[in-house]
Protein backbone atom coordinates (compact mmCIF):
# COMPACT_ATOMS: atom_id res chain seq x y z
CA UNK A 1 0.00 0.00 0.00
CA UNK A 2 1.57 3.22 -0.64
CA UNK A 3 1.61 6.32 1.60
CA UNK A 4 0.22 9.37 1.44
CA UNK A 5 3.79 10.87 2.03
CA UNK A 6 5.29 8.86 -0.99
CA UNK A 7 2.37 9.21 -2.97
CA UNK A 8 2.79 13.62 -2.43
CA UNK A 9 6.24 13.09 -2.55
CA UNK A 10 6.50 11.52 -6.32
CA UNK A 11 3.39 12.26 -7.77
CA UNK A 12 2.48 15.83 -6.48
CA UNK A 13 6.31 16.77 -6.15
CA UNK A 14 5.10 18.62 -2.31
CA UNK A 15 7.04 16.68 -0.06
CA UNK A 16 6.24 16.88 3.54
CA UNK A 17 9.40 17.89 5.81
CA UNK A 18 7.07 16.47 9.08
CA UNK A 19 7.72 12.72 7.53
CA UNK A 20 11.43 12.59 8.83
CA UNK A 21 9.94 13.74 12.66
CA UNK A 22 7.27 11.40 12.53
CA UNK A 23 9.69 8.55 11.35
CA UNK A 24 12.08 8.82 14.41
CA UNK A 25 9.38 9.61 17.11
CA UNK A 26 7.36 6.11 15.83
CA UNK A 27 11.12 3.97 15.85
CA UNK A 28 12.06 5.73 19.37
CA UNK A 29 8.38 4.92 20.33
CA UNK A 30 8.77 1.12 19.00
CA UNK A 31 12.29 1.04 20.21
CA UNK A 32 11.42 1.85 23.61
CA UNK A 33 8.60 -0.67 24.15
CA UNK A 34 10.52 -3.02 22.90
CA UNK A 35 12.50 -3.25 26.63
CA UNK A 36 10.55 -5.12 28.20
CA UNK A 37 8.81 -7.62 25.55
CA UNK A 38 13.22 -8.19 25.27
CA UNK A 39 13.52 -8.46 28.75
CA UNK A 40 10.82 -11.35 28.94
CA UNK A 41 12.22 -13.20 26.19
CA UNK A 42 15.67 -13.00 27.60
CA UNK A 43 16.75 -11.26 24.55
CA UNK A 44 19.26 -8.60 26.11
CA UNK A 45 22.90 -8.74 25.30
CA UNK A 46 24.73 -10.21 28.58
CA UNK A 47 28.11 -11.27 28.71
CA UNK A 48 28.16 -14.18 30.58
CA UNK A 49 31.78 -15.26 29.79
CA UNK A 50 31.51 -17.24 33.42
CA UNK A 51 27.57 -16.91 34.00
CA UNK A 52 27.07 -19.59 31.84
CA UNK A 53 28.61 -22.25 33.61
CA UNK A 54 27.17 -21.48 37.19
CA UNK A 55 24.64 -23.43 37.69
CA UNK A 56 20.80 -22.53 37.60
CA UNK A 57 20.75 -21.58 41.55
CA UNK A 58 24.01 -19.36 41.73
CA UNK A 59 22.42 -17.60 38.22
CA UNK A 60 19.27 -16.66 40.11
CA UNK A 61 21.44 -15.53 43.02
CA UNK A 62 23.92 -12.71 41.06
CA UNK A 63 20.45 -11.88 38.74
CA UNK A 64 18.46 -11.60 41.98
CA UNK A 65 21.26 -9.30 44.01
CA UNK A 66 21.99 -7.55 40.24
CA UNK A 67 17.85 -6.71 39.91
CA UNK A 68 17.54 -5.54 43.18
CA UNK A 69 20.63 -3.19 43.42
CA UNK A 70 21.07 -2.19 39.94
CA UNK A 71 17.88 -3.03 37.75
CA UNK A 72 15.43 -1.44 39.91
CA UNK A 73 16.72 1.68 40.63
CA UNK A 74 17.80 2.41 37.42
CA UNK A 75 14.31 1.62 35.95
CA UNK A 76 12.58 3.42 38.80
CA UNK A 77 14.82 6.77 38.10
CA UNK A 78 14.25 6.22 34.07
CA UNK A 79 10.25 6.11 34.94
CA UNK A 80 10.66 9.07 37.15
CA UNK A 81 12.44 11.62 35.47
CA UNK A 82 10.71 10.24 32.11
CA UNK A 83 7.45 11.25 33.90
CA UNK A 84 8.82 14.74 35.06
CA UNK A 85 10.16 15.09 31.63
CA UNK A 86 6.87 14.23 29.80
CA UNK A 87 4.89 16.59 32.23
CA UNK A 88 7.63 19.77 31.54
CA UNK A 89 7.06 18.80 27.68
CA UNK A 90 3.19 19.01 28.65
CA UNK A 91 3.21 22.30 30.11
CA UNK A 92 4.87 23.97 27.45
CA UNK A 93 2.86 22.25 24.82
CA UNK A 94 6.73 21.45 23.00
CA UNK A 95 6.43 21.09 19.34
CA UNK A 96 9.54 20.35 16.55
CA UNK A 97 11.63 22.31 15.48
CA UNK A 98 10.56 22.17 11.86
CA UNK A 99 8.40 24.05 9.23
CA UNK A 100 5.68 22.15 10.07
CA UNK A 101 5.83 22.21 14.03
CA UNK A 102 4.30 18.27 15.47
CA UNK A 103 3.34 18.29 18.74
CA UNK A 104 6.64 16.31 20.39
CA UNK A 105 5.10 15.69 24.30
CA UNK A 106 2.77 12.88 23.44
CA UNK A 107 5.83 11.00 22.25
CA UNK A 108 7.56 11.95 25.44
CA UNK A 109 4.96 9.92 27.55
CA UNK A 110 6.41 6.87 25.93
CA UNK A 111 9.69 6.95 28.04
CA UNK A 112 7.64 6.84 31.62
CA UNK A 113 5.54 4.20 30.23
CA UNK A 114 7.99 2.14 28.18
CA UNK A 115 9.96 1.98 31.82
CA UNK A 116 6.69 1.03 33.69
CA UNK A 117 6.63 -1.93 31.84
CA UNK A 118 10.08 -2.38 32.21
CA UNK A 119 9.58 -2.18 35.85
CA UNK A 120 6.44 -4.74 36.23
CA UNK A 121 8.74 -7.29 34.07
CA UNK A 122 11.67 -6.66 36.12
CA UNK A 123 9.22 -7.47 38.73
CA UNK A 124 8.56 -10.33 37.20
CA UNK A 125 11.97 -11.31 36.78
CA UNK A 126 12.44 -11.17 40.42
CA UNK A 127 10.15 -13.97 40.71
CA UNK A 128 11.59 -15.90 38.67
CA UNK A 129 14.94 -16.09 40.39
CA UNK A 130 12.95 -16.44 43.41
CA UNK A 131 11.21 -19.68 42.00
CA UNK A 132 14.52 -20.87 40.70
CA UNK A 133 16.27 -20.78 44.16
CA UNK A 134 13.48 -22.69 46.11
CA UNK A 135 13.09 -25.33 42.54
CA UNK A 136 16.65 -25.54 41.36
CA UNK A 137 16.03 -24.56 37.70
CA UNK A 138 14.70 -22.02 35.74
CA UNK A 139 11.20 -21.69 35.00
CA UNK A 140 10.25 -21.99 31.39
CA UNK A 141 9.71 -18.33 29.79
CA UNK A 142 7.38 -19.24 26.91
CA UNK A 143 4.66 -20.12 29.25
CA UNK A 144 4.76 -16.46 30.29
CA UNK A 145 5.56 -14.35 27.18
CA UNK A 146 4.28 -17.13 24.48
CA UNK A 147 3.69 -15.55 20.51
CA UNK A 148 0.12 -16.35 19.01
CA UNK A 149 0.52 -19.51 16.74
CA UNK A 150 -2.65 -18.61 14.52
CA UNK A 151 -3.01 -22.47 13.71
CA UNK A 152 -3.15 -23.34 17.48
CA UNK A 153 -6.00 -20.46 17.82
CA UNK A 154 -8.14 -21.75 14.84
CA UNK A 155 -7.93 -25.05 16.77
CA UNK A 156 -9.32 -23.39 19.68
CA UNK A 157 -12.08 -22.06 17.77
CA UNK A 158 -13.23 -24.67 15.61
CA UNK A 159 -12.38 -22.75 12.69
CA UNK A 160 -11.10 -24.01 9.09
CA UNK A 161 -9.56 -22.25 6.02
CA UNK A 162 -12.86 -23.15 4.24
CA UNK A 163 -14.50 -21.31 6.79
CA UNK A 164 -12.27 -18.54 6.36
CA UNK A 165 -12.78 -18.22 2.78
CA UNK A 166 -16.40 -18.55 2.27
CA UNK A 167 -16.61 -15.36 4.90
CA UNK A 168 -14.30 -13.32 2.55
CA UNK A 169 -16.58 -14.31 -0.47
CA UNK A 170 -19.54 -13.12 1.19
CA UNK A 171 -17.77 -9.84 2.89
CA UNK A 172 -16.26 -9.27 -0.65
CA UNK A 173 -20.16 -9.87 -2.80
CA UNK A 174 -21.73 -7.92 0.39
CA UNK A 175 -19.10 -4.96 -0.07
CA UNK A 176 -19.68 -4.71 -3.86
CA UNK A 177 -23.31 -5.10 -3.18
CA UNK A 178 -22.97 -1.51 -1.42
CA UNK A 179 -21.42 0.29 -4.08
Amino acid sequence: MITWEVFSRYALNDPHDWALNVQIMLYGTLFMMAGAYTLAKNGHVRGDVLYGFFRPRTQAFFDLILYIVFFLPGIVALTWAGWNYANEALAIREKTFSATPLPLYPFKFVIPIAGGMLLLQGFVEIVRCIQCLRDGEWPSREEDVEEVDVDKLKEMVHVKDEDIAALDKFVASHAEGRK
